[in-house]
Formats: structure tokens, sequence, C-alpha cells
């Protein structure tokens, strides 16, 4: 009994990591094309619910798009609204492995082709093609899947030979109504535990084939299963924005409803579902497999059905439970925007988080470039340079702050589930931050510089302060430029105005530095302010290279 008590917890680690490998492999092939779908969400619900529908479909994991979505909405990639389409149709999306798990787990032996796919799945992963590697991965997880659908069904006692173990089952359900709220604690529990709607599905599966539980317990404990599944997003939204956490309670809103109304009419729910079993198939073994799967889809289409027309009503409800908190600005503290869901269970979407925080800091140090011009104009003015210089080190302490949590955010994130593409990506990013700071950098620099021309009596004549507004405003518009290629969701294939304005920048401080090493040579005054002079207009054609760089490190190649 202990050997088959181990035997079955090893399958069912098998079942988990085998459904991981699978949704990890399907998200690294598909990615890219993932992040397009919910990135350009609109705010139609229906085409929320079918984009839910196809993305927990292709990842075959209810829980990775609801964790998804959270962080999405955290970053403000969805809005609230779009969140909860997306999240209704994951509900039905994870409704599809129960049918896979029914269909070919109990009706044919899978299990004996596994194997030998199993080989297969290894040469693929073997190939030095992205895409070809992550079929394989997907393949591999595929089969240790059904081996361990398999061993988990051989491993459960027979009720013939442990009839002890009916005796127990029977203790829980001969209670009519109780036992129905019993079993649904039960699924709600198991899916906590498992963290995989899909395992409990499976296990509640194989309880009701060997003939453990009736078809009506098996019912409740599908409906618990959709109470448990929304642990794991309301765990990811526990360290996120207000947002994050709405996101979580309109799903949890959203299935509690859905059982409430269950519960109500469970009984004659429960018999048109085995009325509509019956109509699937005429044998009688599988009616009551193929049942769970139906009641499954049926209870997540009935209701969307009923809620996708409350979408504005969830979510007045949940802004109402949990309130905005007062807006903070970016000149506070440093802090992120868009980086702070948490729980990010898709790295490969999550990358679109770090794209949009990306464009946050360099926002934040557009803005705080005029800081700089300013400090350059008012370099003359010693009373009104000194407010501006302590804004030039606070920008220089945020850029330092967004830049180290960016990159933080980033190592963290799971390189075996990422692709080749993404994990270049991964790369860009990592630059992109580290030019950004840069920029603050030499913001504090020209600060200390204009601090030094005033702490030796020196002053900058009008023609140079005039050239040196000339560059900041070449400057400012090559700032322009690198945001505005930033938020290309696409990345870039031509950076042709980021190269003209870095050109511009150039040809300005050459023809600057020239005439001013000429008047020093020709007649040998003001030397002093002459070299502080060049030294803003290298601080500042720096300034352009990093712009130039933050561009070229997001050309898509």
């Amino acid at each position: 009994m202990l050997l088959q008590l181990l035997t079955l917890i090893g399958a069912l680690g098998m079942f988990l990591y085998g459904m991981t490998l699978m949704s990890s492999g399907l998200q690294k092939a598909a990615g890219a094309s993932l992040r397009k779908v919910l990135a350009k969400m609109t705010s139609n619900p229906f085409k929320g619910v079918l984009s839910g529908l196809g993305v927990t479909t292709a990842i075959q994991s209810s829980s990775a798009t609801t964790v998804l979505v959270v962080g999405f909405v955290s970053a403000g990639l969805l809005t609230l609204s779009q969140a909860i389409g997306v999240i209704m149709g994951a509900n039905i999306g994870t409704t599809v492995t129960a049918w896979i798990i029914s269909i070919f787990g109990f009706k044919f032996d899978i299990a004996v082709l596994a194997v030998p796919l199993m080989g297969l799945a290894f040469v693929l992963t073997l190939s030095k093609r992205d895409r070809l590697r992550n079929i394989g991965d997907c393949l591999v997880g595929f089969c240790l899947l059904f081996l361990g659908l398999s061993l988990m069904k051989s491993s459960v006692p027979d009720i013939s030979s442990s009839p002890e173990v009916l005796s127990f089952i029977q203790n829980w359900s001969g209670h009519g109504f109780a036992s129905v709220l019993l079993f649904l604690v039960v699924g709600s529990v198991m899916t906590l535990v498992l963290q995989s709607s899909s395992a409990t599905v499976a296990l509640t599966l194989i309880m009701l084939n060997m003939g453990w539980i009736g078809f009506d317990m098996a019912a409740a404990m599908v409906l618990g299963e959709n109470i448990g599944t929304t642990i794991t997003a309301n765990i990811a939204a526990a360290v996120g924005n207000e947002n994050a956490k709405r996101a979580a309670l309109a799903h949890t809103i959203f299935n509690l409803f859905g059982v409430v109304w269950a519960l109500a009419l469970f009984n004659p729910f429960v018999q048109l579902i085995e009325w509509g079993a019956a109509q699937l198939t005429s044998d009688p073994s599988t009616q009551p497999i193929y049942g769970i799967s139906l009641l499954h889809t049926t209870f997540n289409l009935i209701n969307t059905t009923l809620l996708i027309w409350f979408v504005p009503v969830i979510e007045k409800l949940v802004c109402k439970i949990v309130p905005a908190k007062k807006k903070k600005s970016d000149t506070d503290e440093p802090h992120l925007r868009y980086i702070n869901a948490g729980l990010i269970s898709t790295p490969e979407l999550g990358l679109s988080e770090a794209n949009r925080e990306l464009v946050h800091f360099a926002e934040i140090m557009q803005r705080g470039f005029d800081y700089t011009a300013g400090a350059i104009a008012q370099a003359n003015n010693p009373d009104g340079f000194g407010p501006l210089r302590e804004k030039l080190i606070k920008y220089e302490a945020i850029s330092d702050r967004i830049e180290y949590e960016i990159v933080n955010f980033i190592i963290h994130l799971d390189k075996d589930n990422m692709s080749d593409s993404s994990i270049a990506k991964e790369r860009s990013i990592i630059r992109i931050s580290g030019e950004l700071e840069s920029l603050g950098d030499s913001a504090e620099a020209i600060g200390r510089s204009i601090a030094s021309l005033e702490a030796h009596d020196r002053k900058l004549s009008t023609e140079q302060l005039d050239k040196l507004a000339t560059m900041t405003e070449l400057v400012r518009h090559a700032h322009g430029v690198m945001v505005e290629n930033l938020r290309r969701e696409d990345r870039l294939t031509d950076i042709s105005n980021a190269e003209a304005a870095e050109r511009a920048i150039n040809e300005w401080r050459d023809k600057c530095k020239a005439e001013a090493l000429a008047q020093i040579e020709g007649k040998g005054e003001g030397y002093f302010e002459s070299v502080f002079f060049i030294t803003l207009l290298e601080a500042l054609e720096d300034m352009g290279d990093f712009l130039i760089n933050i561009s070229q490190a997001g050309v898509r190649r």
C-alpha cells in the first residue's frame, strides 16, 4: 500500500512536470505572437474572451494566462475591462485540457505511443533551430503528462481489492448537499496545493473512472477547482498595484458567482450534463468521463455568457473594493510604474512589462533634461542654478535606482523558458537601461562643471551661452527621437531619425569647439571660460552618444 501511495505521488509529479514542460515549450515557440495578441487587445470584451480562450488553449495553462493578465494590467498593457474579458476566455480555454485527457487518457492508451514519441521529441531538442527545440520540449512534456496519467490510473487502488477505500469515501458521500459542499472544498484545496487546475481535474477523472466517487461528487470537485484556481492570480497580485489586485479580484468574483448559481441549480444542472454526455457517446463507461469535461466547459460558457454583459459593473465593483492609492509623482522618489506584478510565470511575456518600463524610464530622463538645459541657461546666476543642481542630483539617483530595478527584474526571469530571440531582447533591455542611467550621470556631471565655474568666479559669455542653448535644443530633439523609437512595439529596422539627430549634435559640437580653440589661440583671452565651455559641449555630446546607442540597441536584427 505504501509503494502504491509513493507511486501515485511520483506519477502526479510526472504529470505536473509534463504539464509545465509542455506549457513552457508552447510559450517559447509562440511567445512573440502571444505578446502581440495581448498587447494589442481592444476594449471589446468579446474579443478579450476570444483572446483569452486562444492564448490559454495555446499554452495549456489558465494560471499562466491569468497571472500574465494580472501583470499586464499592472504594467498598463491592458485596461481592467480588457483583462476581465481575457480572464473569462482563459477559464473556457483551460477546459480544453480536460477534453484532451478525457478523450486520449481514458478511451485510448496513449501511453503506449508516448515512449516512441519521446524518441522523436529528444531528436528535436537537439536541433539547432530554436523553434524545433521548443516543439521538442513541448512533445517531451506531452509524453510525460500522459505517462504520469497512466501511472496514476494504475497506482490508484482498485475498489474490489481495497473495499476499505470505498467505505472511507462513502462516509463523505452520503450526506446530500453537505457532501456536495465537502467535495467542493476538497477540489478547491487540491487545486491550491497542486497549483494546477488540470491536475485536479485529472485526479477527479481518475477517481470517477475507478468508482471511488459518483458523478455528482466529481462535479462538485470541478466546481471547487474553479475557486482554487483563482488563488494563483491573487498571490501574484498581492505585490502588484491596485489594478493588478482588481484584476485578480475580478477573476475571483467571476468564478464565485458561477459556483453560486451552479450550486443553487446543482441537481438539474448535473442531470442536464449527464443527458448531454449520453448524446456524445453511447458507451456507458466513457459517459461519466465525458460528462465531467462537458460540465467543466458548459459551466464556464454559461458563466461567461451571463457575465460578459456586466463587465463594466464588475469593473466598478472591484474598483470600489480596491480603491486607488494617491498617485506619486515621478520626482517624489525613485520607483517603477509597470514592473511590480510580482510573479511572472511566463518570462517570454514578462519582457513586455520590462519594455514598457523602459519607455517610462526614457520619459523620466527626457523630463530630467529640462533641468539640465535650465542649469546651463542659469550658469551665470548662482541663485537660479542652485535649485536646478539639486534636481540634477536627484535625477541621477532616480536613474540609478530604476536601472537597478529593471535589470534585477530581467536577470531573475527564467532563462530556461525563453527563446533565443527573447534572450536577445533581454540583453537589449539591459543595455538600454545602462545607457539611460548614463544620461543621469552626464547631467549630474554638467551640474558639477557649472558649480566649478561658479567656485572659480568665472562666467560664460553671452555668445557661449547662446551656443550652448542651441546645443541643448539639439539634444532635446534627440531625446524626443529616442523616446519615439522606444515606443515602437515592434522595435526598429530603421533609425535614420536618430542618426540624423546625432549627426547634428556632432557637427554643432565640432563647429563650436573649433571656434573656441581658435579664439584661445588667436587672442589668448578667456582660456578658463573656454575650457569650461568646451567641457559642457563635450558632456552634451556624450548625451547624444548615449541617445543614439539606445536606438541602436533597439534595432531588430
